[in-house]
């Protein structure tokens, strides 16, 4: 609806971005670029920040960058995940059918990961988002899934995406220690500073076309103030911004306008 009004082709502050034109902070291209080498070198990554802070741009964006010709990723996103659905869940995406005993479908996911690696030259990179909601028990049937060869190789690129609980509520404990010593690389995404703010907003107007300053220097002041530099919550108030300016028929977007709406329309909606 404002997209005509402010002359954009796309629509700036949505999930539908294509993955080529998220906006990559510096933390974010660090990331990518560890996972890249974690999976090279079939290492066990721990990515944790907390809700709206980036992880599923970061998933998206790490599936871009490994070319399928050299890589096959699988991807798995379910809080009630258990051990034998586990399996199944990564025997389904090989186009494999699951056992009904674990051990079994184990056994052919193993036998898979080998011929994938032989065969096709492609290096396995296994991704469990939200992790942090997982029970103990699939948790360390990843540490199994990790062993090979007398525990000298990893057959595959493993990565755990969670909220802060879980490295604060889990692998960090004692019960987790298994775990936790074959971790290999921790990432740790932050919430957005000012300046990176600013950046986040301009990438996104880019990537829509049309004018593109259509905030003000406060405007990014007062959205950063309100959304706390957490992503989710930039797109949030950036989106209730340009609609309110279409309703307006503003062309600018100024530091009271953000104000006025983050008071009168996302009360309790976004973190002060």
């Amino acid at each position: 609806m404002y997209e005509s009004f402010f002359e954009m082709n796309h629509t700036p502050f949505t999930r539908g971005i294509p993955a080529e034109c998220l906006y990559m902070s510096s933390q974010m291209e660090d990331a990518i670029g560890r996972l890249k080498y974690g999976a090279d070198h079939q290492l066990f990554s721990v990515v944790i920040a907390e809700s709206g802070c980036g992880k599923s741009t970061m998933i998206r964006r790490l599936s871009y960058e490994l070319p399928p010709d050299k890589y096959q990723m699988l991807y798995l996103s379910d809080s009630k995940l258990t051990p034998r659905w586990l399996y199944a869940g990564l025997l389904d995406q090989m186009g494999l059918a699951a056992k009904f005993y674990r051990g079994d479908s184990k056994r052919i996911l193993q036998k898979e990961i080998r011929r994938i690696r032989t065969e096709s030259r492609k290096n396995v990179v296994c991704v469990l988002d939200e992790a942090h909601l997982l029970e103990k028990e699939t948790l360390e049937e990843f540490r199994f899934l990790l062993n090979e060869d007398m525990d000298s190789v990893s057959p595959m690129s493993l990565v755990l995406v969670g909220q802060t609980e879980l490295w604060e509520q889990k692998l960090r404990l004692q019960l987790y220690a298994a775990i936790e010593q074959r971790i290999d690389t921790m990432i740790t995404l932050n919430r957005l500073d000012r300046s990176e703010t600013g950046k986040y907003i301009a990438a996104h107007l880019a990537y829509a076309g049309g004018k593109q300053d259509l905030f003000t220097t406060d405007a990014e002041d007062q959205i950063y103030k309100v959304s706390a530099g957490i992503p989710r919550m930039i797109n949030r108030v950036c989106s209730k911004m340009l609609m309110y300016a279409y309703q307006q028929q503003k062309r600018l977007i100024d530091g009271h306008m953000v104000r006025f709406v983050s008071e009168h329309e996302m009360v309790g909606g976004v973190e002060r």
